[in-house]
């Protein structure tokens, strides 16, 4: 595996000034030779004008947040991340690569999840390059592998996790966002380590049921809130009947036998479990009449 190593280079303003003060003279030579009609002078001031020309080529500009991979006859010399006009030998390549942050956002994949069930799914992945040699040589096009490798591992953790959790222990893609999260990220990251990319942030940004099951999947979360619901108004009522019980026996206000507390507690039940607000009935007798 090619590693990055960093490449010095001259500072190029200084570099600049020198060859444009050489090519000066060299062109003054060159006139010279000329009017002499000295062929001596002449080449020599032809010779090292080229010369000068040719040195020019070396100049190369590195924007911040950028490096430049560099190259001889094919061989890696280097990478250039110091921003600036800088200078290095013309006869190498260079190859502008971005060290910026980019995010990429998945299309919307069709998979099944744990369940089997097929849902629609799409991620944000934020992403960017720290081994420069890495992402120019190891493969072929980093950022085309990037979004391929990304789709490949939400695919795969869809498949993980099931779309919703029946009870609170089971984590799921809906419910449990920041651990899917992290172990998106994670799995990206395993996969792009080759790239030399860094995964910064992966979230899912889309998530919902394949339309042909969309209805019925709908249908089965509203009966599962409404069994929760129920549940939950149910124990708070046997609360409120058991405290109401314990209240009128410890301040005595009424002695109640067994019969006259089931019949109290199925009438507490029965309005406070209800969907509809109760219809009073006054008894004008005792409560045994």
């Amino acid at each position: 595996m090619i590693r990055e190593r960093q490449l010095s280079t001259l500072n190029g303003g200084f570099v600049l000034l020198v060859l444009l003060a050489a090519t000066a003279l060299a062109t003054w030579w060159l006139i010279i030779g000329i009017r002499a009609e000295s062929p001596f002078d002449a080449i020599g001031g032809g010779l090292a004008l080229t010369l000068l020309l040719f040195m020019l080529a070396g100049l190369f500009v590195v924007n911040p947040n950028e490096a430049q991979v560099v190259q001889l006859f094919g061989n890696y010399v280097g990478t250039v991340k110091s921003p600036g006009l800088r200078w290095a030998n013309p006869f190498y390549s260079k190859k502008k690569l971005s060290l910026r942050v980019r995010n990429f956002e998945s299309g919307h994949l069709k998979v099944n999840d744990l369940e089997g069930n097929p849902i629609e799914i799409a991620a944000v992945v934020v992403w960017r390059v720290v081994e420069t040699a890495e992402a120019v040589f190891e493969v072929d096009d980093y950022e085309h592998y990037v979004k391929v490798q990304s789709e490949s591992a939400l695919r795969n953790l869809a498949t993980s996790y099931a779309y919703d959790a029946h009870d609170d222990h089971t984590r799921s893609l809906r419910g449990h966002t920041n651990d899917v999260a992290e172990h998106l990220k994670r799995e990206i990251q395993e996969r792009l380590n080759k790239a030399g990319v860094e995964v910064i942030e992966a979230r899912i940004s889309h998530l919902a049921y394949a339309p042909e099951i969309a209805a019925a999947m709908l249908q089965r979360q509203q009966a599962g809130a409404i069994i929760a619901a129920r549940q939950r108004i149910v124990e708070g009522a046997v609360g409120m009947v058991e405290m109401a019980l314990a209240m009128l026996s410890k301040k005595e206000i009424v002695t109640l036998d067994e019969e006259r507390k089931a019949a109290m507690v199925s009438n507490l039940l029965v309005v406070l479990c209800g969907e509809r607000g109760a219809q009073p009935i006054v008894n004008t007798g005792t409560i045994y009449q």
